[in-house]
């Protein structure tokens, strides 16, 4: 059986011209209804750059 909670697992990706770089972390539904943007590092590009919630 599944766990019944608030957190799910999202993907957060950055697509750019060199190829695309994706995180995978949790969030709180109950809490944070829309889609999560963050700035983290992109080893493609060698810089910080937003990445958003693709699912």
């Amino acid at each position: 059986m599944a766990k019944k909670g608030a957190r799910i697992q999202v993907t957060l990706e950055h697509r750019c011209e060199a190829g695309v770089y994706r995180y995978h972390t949790t969030k709180n539904r109950r809490n944070t209804t829309e889609r999560l943007e963050l700035k983290k590092y992109s080893p493609v590009t060698k810089k910080h750059e937003t990445f958003k919630e693709i699912k």
